[in-house]
C-alpha cells in the first residue's frame, strides 16, 4: 500500500477500458498537472529567501552530478540575492522560517538558519565575493543613505548592484549599526560582521563614519546632491521608564548599556545587577552584565515566559549562565541615596484580556509590592530613533511614516528599519532592498512591480511525511559556561560541520516542487510518467496514456502534482 494524504481531491468518476487491454475500471476525468506551492518556509521569511531552492541545491549535488562546493557556492547567490548578511543573519535571526517549516510535524524542523550560517561562513572562508546584476549599467544619479545598519546597508547594496553611486553616511565611528553597537561580540563576532560589510563596500558603495546627517552635514544639503535619501538610523535611544530616579548615575538603558559595553567602555556595575525587560536587549545586557563580572543579574519583565519576545535560545542560555528571572512583576519607582540608586520596587501582576500587541495585557494586584536591591540598574523596554537635525523626516513622537514602498511624505525620501518600526534585523534587510527597488523604479520612470497571483502555501496535510527517512535535527556544540565567561567575546555557538550541513539540507522535504523522487513514475501503471533524460528537469506526463488513477498525485510526497480537469489548473503569476 502506498502513503494516503489526509484528504483527496475528489472528481467525477467514468468508466474507462484499461490501457493494458483489460475489462473496464472506474477511474476519472481528471489528469495530472504539476502546480508549484510556495513552501511554508519560504512564506514564513521576511526576505522571501528562496530557501527551498537553497536545500535543494545541496542535497540534490549528487543526483546532479556537481560538487558540494560548487553546490555550496550556487547557494551562496541564491541567499545574497536578496541578502547580503548570510553569516550575520545565520547566528542573530530568530528563524521563523523554522516555526512555519512542514518538518516540524515528524522529528523537529529544517535547521535552517544553522545552514545559512554554514553557506555564510563558507563564503567568507572561499572569498565568495558579492556581484552586481549582470548587464547592470554605471548610472549617474548618486544616492544618499543615513545611517549603515543593516537597512541601510542593505539598500546600499541593491542599488550598487543596479551600477547607482552611493555614499552611505553613519553617525557612530564603525559601521554596523545595532548589529555592531545592540548585538554582543559572543552572537556575532565582530570579523564575521566586518567581512560582509567589506563585501557591500566593494561593489563601489562609499562609507562615511563619523558623520552626523543633521548636525555635522545639514540634512538640506544631502536633498541638493543627491537624487534620493534613504533614512535608516535604527532607535539607539533606550526608552524612560518614566519614574523618579532613573537619571541616578547608576541607571542606564539596555540601549545606552549595550552601546558602551561594545564600544569598550568601562561600566562600573558592582556585584549585583538589576534589568529590566522581556525581549533581546534586556536579555543581552544581562548576559553582558555576567560577562563583566557581576555575580548576581535578575531579569524581572511584567508578563511571563510564554510572553517574552526575546529569542528562545538567548533565554535559556541566560539561564545556563546563572540569571534568574522574575516573571508578572513590574517597576514603581526607585530609592536613591547621594545621586545613586540603592533600590527598585515592585509590583506583582496577573494577565488580563490582550492588548494592541496581542499579548495579555499585566494588571497590577493591589498592594503587592517588593523591594530588589542592586548596585546596578539597567532598564531595557524598548527603543527610540534619535531624530536630532532630521526632524523634517521624522519625529520622536510619530518616528518615521513610510508606506508599502518604503516612500515617506517627503518627495525623493525613503526609510526603513527600526527608524519605521522595531523589528526584525530580518525585517529590515526586506526594507532596504525594498526601498532600493522603488527608488531604481522611481528614477527610471517604471511602475511600482507587486506580487502577482503568488502560489498558495502548502500545509502539512498535503505533504507526505512519513515517506521521508527519520533523521534528527542538527545540533552544534556550544562553549561550557566556564568557558564563556573565560573568554566573553568569544563566539557560544559552533557552526554546522560540512557533513552536518550535506545530511540537514537533505531533512528537507521539498514541499512544493518536485525534488525527484521518482515516485510517481514508480506509482504508475500506465507508463505516464516520462522520466527526465537531463538531470534536473521534471518528470513530465503523456497523457494520452493516463487513466486518471490519481496514484501519482496521491504519491507524490511533496505535494508538486495535483489532480485537474483538462484547462482548470490554476495559473500563477511569478
Amino acid at each position: 500500500m502506498g502513503l494516503k494524504r489526509k484528504e483527496k481531491k475528489k472528481g467525477g468518476l467514468k468508466s474507462l477500458k484499461s490501457h493494458s487491454g483489460g475489462s473496464s475500471v472506474e477511474t476519472s476525468p481528471e489528469r495530472p498537472v504539476h502546480i508549484e506551492k510556495t513552501a511554508p518556509c519560504m512564506s514564513g521569511c521576511p526576505q522571501g529567501t528562496n530557501i527551498r531552492a537553497l536545500m535543494n541545491t545541496i542535497s540534490l549535488a549528487e543526483k546532479h552530478e556537481i560538487s558540494y562546493d560548487d553546490a555550496f557556492k550556487k547557494g551562496f547567490e541564491i541567499i545574497t540575492e536578496k541578502n547580503p548578511f548570510p553569516a550575520v543573519c545565520g547566528r542573530v535571526c530568530p528563524h521563523p522560517c523554522e516555526t512555519e517549516c512542514n518538518r516540524k510535524e515528524k522529528e523537529g524542523p529544517v535547521a535552517i538558519n544553522s545552514l545559512e550560517r554554514f553557506i555564510g561562513d563558507y563564503g567568507i572562508e572561499h572569498g565568495l565575493e558579492l556581484k552586481r546584476l549582470e548587464g547592470a549599467e554605471d548610472r549617474e544619479e548618486k544616492i544618499a543613505v543615513i545611517g549603515a545598519g543593516p537597512a541601510g546597508l542593505a539598500c546600499a547594496y541593491h542599488l550598487a548592484r543596479m551600477g547607482y553611486k552611493v555614499t552611505v553616511f553613519e553617525g557612530f565611528p564603525k559601521a554596523g549599526g545595532m548589529l555592531r553597537y545592540g548585538i554582543p561580540a559572543y552572537r556575532l563576532p565582530r570579523e564575521v560582521l566586518d567581512h560582509e560589510i567589506d563585501s557591500i563596500l566593494k561593489l563601489g558603495v562609499e562609507l562615511k563614519c563619523d558623520v552626523s546627517i543633521g548636525t555635522d552635514i545639514p540634512y538640506e544639503d544631502l536633498k541638493k546632491e543627491y537624487s534620493a535619501i534613504f533614512v535608516g538610523i535604527g532607535a539607539h535611544k533606550g526608552r524612560s521608564l518614566r519614574l523618579e530616579g532613573e537619571d541616578s548615575e547608576n541607571v542606564l538603558t539596555g540601549a545606552e548599556f549595550l552601546n558602551m559595553a561594545n564600544s569598550g567602555k568601562e561600566i562600573p556595575i558592582g556585584k549585583k545587577v538589576v534589568v529590566i525587560g522581556g525581549g533581546d536587549t534586556a536579555v543581552d545586557a544581562a548576559r553582558v552584565a555576567r560577562r563583566m563580572g557581576a555575580d548576581e543579574v535578575l531579569i524581572l519583565y511584567r508578563r511571563t515566559r510564554t510572553e517574552m519576545p526575546a529569542i528562545d535560545e538567548e533565554i535559556e542560555g541566560a539561564e545556563e549562565e546563572g540569571i534568574k528571572i522574575d516573571l508578572l512583576v513590574a517597576p514603581s519607582g526607585f530609592t536613591v541615596e547621594n545621586g545613586r540608586a540603592v533600590k527598585m520596587k515592585f509590583q506583582r501582576c496577573e494577565l488580563g484580556e490582550p492588548d494592541d500587541s496581542g499579548r495579555r495585557r499585566p494588571v497590577p494586584i493591589e498592594g503587592d509590592y517588593f523591594d530588589v536591591q542592586a548596585d546596578f540598574f539597567i532598564p531595557a523596554i524598548s527603543q527610540a530613533p534619535i531624530f536630532d537635525g532630521l526632524e523634517e523626516v521624522g519625529n520622536p513622537k510619530d518616528w518615521v511614516k513610510a508606506d508599502e514602498w518604503m516612500q515617506t511624505e517627503n518627495e525623493n525620501v525613503y526609510a526603513g528599519g527600526d527608524v519605521v518600526n522595531l523589528g526584525l534585523v530580518t525585517i529590515a534587510i526586506a526594507q532596504g532592498r525594498l526601498a532600493a527597488n522603488t527608488i531604481h523604479e522611481n528614477l527610471r520612470g517604471q511602475e511600482h512591480t507587486k506580487p502577482g497571483n503568488p502560489p498558495p502555501v502548502i500545509g502539512v496535510d498535503k505533504v507526505l511525511p512519513n515517506f521521508y527517512e527519520e533523521k534528527a535535527v542538527a545540533t552544534c556544540e556550544q562553549l561550557s559556561v566556564d568557558a564563556r565567561f573565560a573568554e566573553p567575546d568569544k563566539e557560544i555557538a559552533e557552526g554546522l560541520s560540512r557533513e552536518q550541513a550535506i545530511e540537514e539540507a537533505k531533512r528537507c522535504m521539498s514541499c512544493g516542487f518536485c525534488f525527484e523522487c521518482g515516485e510517481c513514475w514508480n506509482y504508475c501503471q500506465d507508463q505516464a510518467v516520462i522520466k527526465p533524460y537531463v538531470k534536473g528537469e521534471k518528470y513530465t506526463f503523456k497523457m494520452e496514456l493516463c487513466n486518471g488513477c490519481k496514484k501519482c498525485a496521491e504519491q507524490c510526497p511533496c505535494g508538486y502534482i495535483e489532480m485537474y480537469l483538462p484547462g482548470q489548473a490554476p495559473v500563477y503569476d511569478y
